[in-house]
């Protein structure tokens, strides 16, 4: 089970809730996200898209842009190759969108996962030329494409790489330990010999920040496109109905953030939260008919979250990837009618609905082989399930990540070889710990949190091995922590305090939902719903003998078994009957609101419990 820790950082809560109108108990989460200085609270609770960083602060990003105008201008024919996650997609979206606008001969090619693999490679290289493209303009990939850069530039061709991924690197071995921090070796990198390279990670780029997801570096290159070409900047002012089409680029920028899972800090919240409200009114017939499958109608209700992108709206675009092609998602964004989006659209729903009932099949045996043999043992998952379709690997990953709290690799058998992904924990650099076993990998490539990568079978029990000799995570370091914002009984909730909590969103990585925590709160009665029944419904009761309701999501069986461990089974019947005696639990909930058949209350929202 996690471990809890209540968040110990001291600030003088009273004070800044005094000068920015809010509780000492959202003063208290605020600081706990690091978020300190006046200027940066300000920023945090009130951030709009004037406080956007300047995309010129990007390396490379001028000389792209005055690269791309000549091409416009000459009418030179540019491809732009992206990647078939959503972010790939997006960012596709992004350049082909914003390049026709400024009168670009453009197309677009995004890879095909079974086909082609990921990013640019030799023989799309070799269409392209045979295509008569002059040039080619990575998106979400590239970074790492130095021999097919390399090719690309021996025909002739112009290459704009912008990515996001890690700068792929050697470590160099010194003659003598460095005198400084005695390290001996040193990385060296490797860019590819593209005309321009744009990627925050670059060695001497000093843009303020690095955690942007492609579809952001997209976008912020067109928006330098746009101003040289005079269009219209991002709207101040939602309010008005006026959109421009910086704005429609803003929303999949906001879109692809969301689902690369990038964090929602400094200037990626500003943007996904900007972004989200565009979305309620977008005027993109594909992304209106996508919400539309799927029951989500922000137009009528207001209702438009991270979570909605996340974990409903982005694995239909990434469905199309895994299961199909990727153009089925970019012809979907670039629909002209309501018809024939709703047809696409609704394709891509079923696509995903497959993928799910795929993923459920694939993790069970995961576990099973996990729970049967040695790999229970190690601290570092390679889980080699060679029937499973490739392209749901890094969910399985993450769902395997998620129940064991271990860097996970899950590898599958494809038509050259072996393919995977693989998913992280905090306090473990994969893409770091990689390069240190890179001779097993025949292409590879990704960051902090996540990788994907190519390999000989024969290499993957070696692989397996290898990465756990050199693992340095200790048992603490694989014990999952919850820390708690703010220790505060039930009793202290109010609508005012639910309120509030909006100003914090969107939540997602790097900025998580507020965690609060009461001790020995009294469990009077318990209800199993959904059509699993694999929800929970509690009434509890605080120490003011009110009653309140509280759901858990989490699962029935889970929570069965340490019930009737800790209290024994008699104990667990008397609380699904009402009948019994109260049950004392410790909780971690979060609260909110519930409105059913026009009654609103307050509803708190178990997410942890001992």
């Amino acid at each position: 089970m996690a471990k809890w820790y209540v968040a110990a950082k001291k600030a003088d809560f009273n004070g800044i809730g005094q000068r920015f109108s809010i509780s000492p108990v959202l003063a208290r989460v605020i600081r706990n996200r690091d978020i300190e200085g006046d200027e940066a609270i300000e920023k945090y609770l009130h951030g709009t898209i004037r406080d956007l960083y300047d995309p010129a602060l990007l390396k490379g990003s001028r000389e792209a842009v005055l690269l791309l105008k000549d091409k416009i201008k000459g009418q030179m024919p540019i491809r732009v190759i992206g990647d078939y996650d959503a972010d790939g997609i997006c960012s596709s979206y992004i350049l082909k969108r914003g390049l026709e606008a400024c009168g670009a001969v453009v197309d677009t090619m995004i890879p095909h996962r079974m086909k082609d693999g990921y990013g640019l490679n030799e023989h799309l290289v070799d269409e392209a030329y045979a295509d008569g493209i002059d040039t080619i303009l990575t998106c979400d990939n590239g970074i790492a494409a130095y021999a097919q850069i390399e090719q690309a530039k021996k025909y002739g061709m112009t290459v704009i790489v912008t990515d996001h991924h890690e700068i792929p690197y050697e470590e160099e071995p010194l003659a003598e330990p460095d005198p400084e921090t005695g390290e001996r070796s040193r990385r060296r990198y490797k860019i590819p010999p593209a005309d321009v390279v744009i990627d925050p990670k670059q060695p001497g780029d000093t843009y303020p920040f690095q955690e942007i997801c492609g579809a952001v570096v997209a976008f912020k290159l067109m928006q330098l496109l746009f101003a040289e070409f005079g269009f219209d900047g991002i709207s101040t002012d939602l309010t008005s109905g006026k959109r421009s089409l910086l704005d429609e680029l803003l929303e999949f920028a906001a879109f692809a953030t969301i689902c690369d899972v990038m964090p929602l800090r400094e200037e990626n919240r500003i943007l996904v939260r900007h972004g989200l409200e565009l979305m309620k009114q977008t005027q993109n017939v594909g992304l209106h008919a996508l919400m539309e499958v799927n029951q989500i109608l922000p137009w009528q209700d207001g209702k438009l979250g991270a979570f909605h992108i996340g974990f409903v709206l982005g694995p239909c675009l990434n469905a199309s990837g895994r299961l199909d092609s990727a153009q089925r998602a970019m012809e979907l964004l670039d629909s002209k009618t309501r018809e024939a989006a709703v047809a696409q659209a609704a394709f891509l729903k079923q696509l995903n609905d497959s993928r799910k009932e795929m993923t459920e099949e694939y993790v069970k045996i995961a576990v099973e082989m996990i729970e049967s043999g040695p790999l229970k043992d190690d601290r570092v998952l390679v889980v080699f399930l060679p029937d499973c379709h490739e392209s749901i690997a890094g969910i399985i990953a993450g769902r395997i990540r998620e129940r064991y709290y271990r860097p996970t690799f899950v590898l599958t058998r494809g038509e050259e070889g072996v393919k995977g992904s693989a998913r992280s924990i905090e306090g473990y650099h994969i893409y770091e710990e990689m390069t240190k076993c890179s001779s097993f990998f025949t292409k590879y490539g990704g960051h902090k949190m996540a990788a994907g990568l190519s390999m000989r079978e024969e290499d993957v029990e070696p692989f397996r091995q290898k990465i756990n000799e050199i693992c340095t995570l200790t048992e603490d370091d694989l014990q999952e922590k919850i820390h708690i914002d703010v220790p505060m009984p039930v009793s202290y909730v109010s609508f005012r305090l639910v309120e509030e909590l909006e100003l914090l969103e969107p939540f997602g990585t790097g900025n998580p939902k507020p965690v609060f925590a009461q001790k020995d709160l009294k469990f009077v009665s318990a209800r199993a719903l959904g059509k699993a029944g694999n929800v929970l419904r509690f009434t509890v009761e605080d120490s003011e003998q009110k009653r309140w309701e509280m759901m858990y999501f989490g699962g029935k069986d889970n929570f069965e078994a340490y019930a009737a461990e800790k209290y024994g089974q008699t104990a667990l019947d008397g609380l699904y009957s009402g009948k019994g005696s109260p049950l004392y639990f410790d909780v971690v909930y979060y609260p909110g609101v519930n409105t059913w058949q026009g009654n609103t209350k307050l509803q708190l929202v178990m997410q942890q419990y001992r």
